[in-house]
């Protein structure tokens, strides 16, 4: 009033318009209650304040007025200095993690994102999301276990480029894996023996269509009409051996909760490698090997029913002659094989026609035959064949003529030096 401006919220209007018939005794205080939804003692204090100061005692008091817990501008300008320094690209939850185990700061990730969107720092933003068909969670532990392989630059150019082969049961969120330096047959069969040995044997594997987890169109081709092989890629070979079901998905979202893990990793793990400042792929394993104790204690659910359906765990041996490398050649008269382009002579008798090589997952090789371990050598040089004289080479009378037609012609060429 008296040229004063108030500004006032809808609700503030309302309750105002109902506390004048109050006080006009258009209505009572206790109807007026009601249709606030606020109590009769408020109602009486409204009244007291609207006769006493006009209608701007119907505004609260506190408005205008600082928070007594209001955050010092101190602590703001110390928390976005040590964000642009040290976390930079961190979201919002993860750098109030860092900021309250690092520096002793708590606040909440509303706040500490409301600062980064008001001075332009948050890195995340939102995605947009294709619509998919839900699937549910298999119900018991170890049902079944999604696998795959993350390439990332995960030591940020400090050291050579990484590939995480990465698992996470489908039941409970628990992840597993372990760091190579490329994704093949030899470390999905090394990393899947980690598992195996820590976890047991899953019942079935969740994984894309790469070669190295399923055979190609040619291997199969030759499998069924050619009868070489077994019409399976050595994974798939190795996890029917050990009775595990092997299901292919046909795109990244088929196999979704791996592919989550990933992305969580690929944020949370790298800057975790940055602070630790890891440079070789051994002090990346021990630095996952830790992180992922936090995760799976952070991000673990309990499955819809309590069972556990790993398998026990086979012997160090049996694990060894499942998970390996294995071709069959043939065997030469001379007992010599070959394989990858390598000659090996067997330095004992036999009655095998078929060698089978195997190669082991710490880099040994075998050569079996009747399911014994025969010995052997690589011969380093392998015998040149002699060549056959050009002479002998010319034996029919039109053949001698075409040659003696060639130094006619050409009779300074060193073919022709060499036919004369």
């Amino acid at each position: 009033m008296n040229g004063d401006v108030i500004v006032m919220r809808p609700i503030e209007l309302k309750r105002l318009e109902l506390i004048k018939k109050a006080i006009a005794r258009e209505l009572t205080q206790v109807e007026v209650s009601d249709f606030l939804g606020i109590s009769y003692r408020q109602v009486k204090r409204m009244v007291r304040r609207v006769k006493e100061e006009g209608d701007k005692g119907i505004v609260h008091k506190l408005r205008g007025k600082i928070n007594c817990r209001r955050i010092k501008d101190a602590i703001k300008v110390k928390v976005l200095k040590v964000y642009v320094d040290r976390y930079g690209d961190f979201g919002a939850t993860l750098a109030r993690e860092k900021l309250e185990k690092h520096e002793g700061i708590k606040l909440s990730r509303e706040t500490l994102r409301k600062w980064l969107r008001q001075e332009g720092h948050e890195a995340t933003k939102r995605r947009k999301r294709k619509h998919r068909l839900w699937r549910a969670r298999k119900e018991y532990y170890g049902e079944m276990v999604q696998m795959d392989g993350s390439h990332h630059d995960w030591l940020e150019g400090r050291g050579p480029r990484l590939v995480l082969m990465g698992y996470i049961d489908d039941a409970t969120n628990r992840a597993h894996g372990w760091f190579y330096e490329y994704e093949g047959t030899i470390p999905a069969m090394d990393s899947f023996k980690k598992y195996v040995v820590k976890y047991g044997i899953p019942q079935s594997v969740y994984l894309d269509c790469s070669p190295t987890y399923k055979a190609t169109v040619r291997e199969t081709f030759k499998a069924k009409f050619e009868g070489q092989g077994t019409g399976l890629s050595e994974f798939q070979r190795a996890m029917t051996e050990l009775g595990v079901r092997v299901i292919h998905a046909h795109s990244p979202q088929a196999k979704g909760r791996i592919e989550r893990l990933f992305r969580t990793l690929q944020d949370r793990l790298v800057k975790e490698l940055r602070l630790a400042r890891v440079k070789t792929i051994e002090e990346a394993n021990e630095v996952l090997k830790e992180y992922l104790i936090d995760h799976n204690r952070r991000y673990l659910i309990e499955p819809a029913r309590l069972a556990n359906l790993h398998r026990r765990c086979p012997s160090d041996k049996e694990l060894e002659e499942i998970l390996c490398l294995k071709k069959v050649h043939p065997l030469r008269n001379d007992y010599t094989v070959i394989h990858e382009s390598k000659l090996y002579q067997v330095m004992e008798r036999t009655s095998t026609r078929s060698i089978e090589v195997r190669e082991f997952i710490d880099g040994r090789m075998a050569l079996m035959g009747r399911g014994r371990s025969l010995k052997y050598k690589q011969i380093e040089q392998s015998p040149v064949k002699r060549r056959k004289r050009l002479g002998r080479k010319v034996g029919s009378g039109r053949v001698r003529l075409r040659v003696e037609r060639w130094v006619n012609l050409y009779p300074r060429s060193p073919l022709s030096a060499a036919l004369s």
